[in-house]
């Protein structure tokens, strides 16, 4: 493996994940710090001595009620990116014979006619007078594909291009809604913004992102590190990473290794300014999926599809 363009500083403490938790007003809170953090590195051997000027807290608050509305330009964005996506379906299941997916017995909700008699009785014995609820019909489920966008906000994705990203990641989130997503940004540390269990409307979702502070070290192998341990929490047929970022790895060990624990990772490389196409494609390459290049954001939508696309 050859040796990486730069050499990344080595970082006085493991990384920090912020998570996400249920704040006031119905809100979102996503806080952390260097003293009582969650620190998944010391388990997962991403960190490395030395020494770094990250001070390794966040404290970002995002209520109902907060009064904050995403960037209008970048909603401009993210709705011309999501007009042109053409992202296909989740790979259907391998036993599945006809149709669009694996067939299931589920309740009845209008969508199919051939009944599960058995599990249909089985409803019958403790309901006598039925309703629809009490109907089983077997219908074939679309796989749901479980994807982790992981956003690179650090130092230099700052101004146009973190306003690409959070475009971007909010035209995704909205053409994933019926997969399994999460969102990580990440710097020298991460934060997880939505999850499948705990998911951010796409306005929110692009309020949170550009709230986030676009400063620091870029740490390319821990969001790839946490994203393995997100996918192994709802395992899919087809799972998959995709990493948006300008690739400029200066902080941590290399990346190239965390990408070889992941079932797949494209990455969306952006060459607007500084950037780093040697190792996106050695990422991609070791991730098992493809390397997509893009200048401005109108050349998102076809890049994206191209990635999913395979």
């Amino acid at each position: 493996m050859r040796p990486l363009r730069r050499r990344p500083k080595a970082l006085d403490a493991e990384p920090t994940l912020f998570e996400a938790a249920r704040g006031g007003a119905g809100g979102t809170v996503v806080t952390g710090g260097r003293e009582g953090a969650t620190r998944p590195g010391a388990a997962r051997g991403v960190g490395a001595p030395g020494v770094t000027d990250e001070d390794g807290r966040l404290e970002l608050a995002l209520t109902d009620g907060d009064g904050a509305e995403p960037d209008p330009e970048v909603l401009r964005r993210a709705q011309q990116i999501a007009s042109r996506l053409t992202l296909p379906r989740a790979r259907r299941s391998p036993t599945a014979r006809r149709g669009s997916g694996t067939l299931a017995s589920v309740r009845y909700r209008g969508g199919s006619d051939d009944i599960d008699l058995d599990a249909t009785l089985d409803q019958l014995v403790e309901h006598p007078v039925p309703d629809e609820d009490d109907i089983i019909v077997r219908e074939r489920l679309t796989t749901r594909r479980s994807v982790v966008l992981a956003v690179d906000i650090s130092g230099s994705m700052k101004g146009e291009r973190v306003r690409t990203a959070a475009a971007t990641v909010g035209a995704l989130a909205g053409e994933l809604e019926r997969d399994t997503l999460t969102v990580l940004a990440f710097w020298s540390d991460a934060a997880v913004l939505s999850t499948p269990l705990r998911p951010l409307p796409v306005g929110r979702l692009i309020t949170a992102l550009l709230r986030l502070p676009a400063r620091g070290l870029t740490n390319i192998a821990f969001p790839l590190t946490e994203a393995r341990s997100q996918l192994a929490r709802i395992p899919a047929r087809d799972s998959r990473v995709l990493l948006l970022s300008d690739c400029v790895h200066n902080a941590g060990p290399d990346p190239r290794l965390a990408a070889v624990g992941l079932p797949r990772l494209d990455v969306l490389c952006d060459t607007s300014g500084e950037h780093d196409i040697d190792l996106a494609r050695d990422l991609a390459r070791m991730g098992r999926g493809r390397l997509a290049a893009v200048h401005t954001f109108r050349q998102v939508a076809p890049a994206v599809s191209g990635l999913f696309s395979s």
